[in-house]
């Protein structure tokens, strides 16, 4: 198996820009951005600018949690060291942000698409090429190079939000708003919401973006009672196939129309704009409507700005389909907008909804760096920043990954510790925080793209819901590793283990219970 469970010594396939090699103390001056009012301005938690949250320290604990092993059946500790040592160990130059480099990146990214469009505009047309069949190749073809190119954008964006693109604040979320409404993402409203996933990566009732299913919610979506969840059929492959081929399209709307991989405990909400809703359609929990619960009343003008950005663009898309038809515009930008969520999408596939309709779907790239059988979740009394951002694996996709996304795949863990380093540095400072992190340092590298493909298909098999571990004590009562229908990895807990789990007045439902 490819993965690495438990991180090998060698170092990943980076490029280096120069010697990681650095001692901490040289880091112990170190002014990151989050060093300056202006370049990363604190406000609320919902209106943060994606900052690296150095400023949270978590206690050094040694956890007590009995034995714990993840789904592959390795054993697991709880991770103990603190945000500062993680900070310490990162060369200075790390943290250093250039606006014109990342302007230059954005014009490559521009340019290349410009090109690709101009080229195939111009040559693949019926007097060049009078095959129908070869046009349309070339044509879909051209679709996933716009893709590819499109979701480099899509993460120029990304670097936008978290203010690591440059050290001006005002010059981030220019362009960040430009690039993010041209792929018809709400800028500001994205910000936020994503802002919150890093505040509680890991979390299991918090995380705003990856809050996997528990078994609870798992068996009674399919009418079982929780304690007979072994009774469950097998998932055919045949069923897998097609979810993975249907989840691709989308993953990204479903999330920012319905919410529907967040949490959903949005009576939480401080102003009390949560009180009644739950995620899903027409619940007015999304990412468009200023009173979603999902920001505070603060923010609901950035929320329409964002609002505006897409009216605009849209408004745009449907002058050009006006004048240059409406199959034009779907091969030349719908289809690859379709290939951007597909790489940047969420996942769905953990909140299995009740409906039919909105099971098969999941994506690739955040689906990867948060769902993996090696990685665990937290409950409350055991989560920590620390230990919610350990909880993210670093994947590998070759040339694609490093040069096209700019390596949010191979750097995503070093991303959720320090949010603000510019890809450009990740790697070395990916680097210098393995030795501090140790055995909670996961990725998995071989194979490149198509072994970032297999991994899709891996997680897609193993990763059905959450539960504890059996017989786990402690701290280790609040880790949850994933487990699967299909019979892979560890197994779940036996219908005796999960009853013996449970509090003395906790009442256990039959399967009646979950009758319609």
């Amino acid at each position: 198996m490819a993965t690495t469970a438990l991180p090998r010594n060698a170092a990943l396939r980076r490029t280096i820009t120069v010697d990681s090699a650095v001692s901490s103390t040289s880091t112990s001056a170190v002014a990151s951005p989050s060093d300056s009012p202006s370049d990363t301005p604190r406000h609320s938690p919902s209106s943060t600018s994606l900052s690296s949250l150095s400023s949270i320290e978590d206690p050094l604990v040694k956890g007590t949690g009995g034995k714990l092993v993840d789904t592959y059946g390795n054993e697991f500790q709880i991770p103990d060291y603190t945000i500062k040592q993680i900070r310490d160990a990162i060369p200075a130059h790390c943290f250093e942000r250039s606006g014109r480099r990342g302007l230059q990146y954005v014009a490559r990214d521009i340019a290349c698409l410009a090109a690709v469009f101009v080229f195939f505009y111009n040559c693949v047309t019926p007097e060049t090429i009078p095959s129908k069949t070869l046009r349309f190749g070339l044509w879909a073809a051209y679709t996933y190079v716009q893709g590819l190119f499109g979701t480099g954008l899509w993460v120029l964006a990304h670097e936008a939000g978290h203010q690591s693109f440059s050290p001006s604040k005002k010059l981030n979320d220019t362009v960040g708003f430009i690039l993010h409404s041209a792929l018809l993402v709400p800028y500001f409203s994205w910000k936020i919401s994503h802002g919150k996933h890093h505040k509680a990566t890991g979390h299991i009732e918090r995380d705003m973006v990856f809050v996997p299913v528990t078994r609870e919610e798992y068996a009674s979506k399919l009418g079982k009672a929780a304690h007979d969840i072994a009774e469950l059929m097998e998932e055919t492959p045949l069923y897998t196939v097609w979810h993975l081929l249907s989840q691709q399209l989308g993953g990204w709307l479903m999330y920012i129309t319905t919410n529907v991989t967040g949490h959903n405990f949005h009576e939480r909400q401080p102003e009390g704009k949560g009180q009644g809703k739950k995620n899903g359609p027409l619940s007015g929990v999304n990412h468009f409507v200023p009173s979603s619960p999902l920001y505070e009343k603060k923010d609901e003008h950035l929320i329409l700005l964002s609002d505006l950005g897409l009216g605009i663009v849209a408004t745009i898309l449907c002058v050009c389909g006006q004048k240059f038809g409406w199959s034009n515009m779907f091969v030349w930008y719908f289809v690859p907008y379709l290939w951007v969520n597909h790489w940047l999408g969420k996942s769905l596939r953990e909140n299995l909804p009740s409906s039919p309709l909105l099971t098969p779907f999941a994506v690739a790239i955040t689906y990867l760096q948060h769902t993996d059988p090696s990685l665990p979740h937290y409950a409350s009394h055991t989560w920590s920043f620390a230990r919610g951002a350990a909880a993210t694996i670093d994947r590998e996709m070759g040339f694609i990954g490093r040069h096209l996304f700019h390596g949010i795949v191979e750097t995503h863990v070093l991303h959720h510790y320090v949010s603000t380093i510019p890809f450009y540095h990740a790697d070395e400072a990916s680097e210098a925080i393995k030795p501090v992190m140790g055995r909670h340092y996961r990725s998995d590298t071989e194979g490149g793209f198509w072994g970032f493909m297999r991994a899709l298909w891996r997680s897609a098999r193993w990763c059905h819901w959450v539960e504890p571990n059996a017989g786990s004590e402690g701290e280790g009562k609040g880790v949850f590793f994933f487990k699967n229908k299909n019979g892979l990895g560890m197994p779940p807990a036996s219908k005796e283990e999960y009853l013996q789990q449970l509090p003395e007045d906790e009442t256990v439902l039959g399967d009646s219970d979950y009758e319609n």
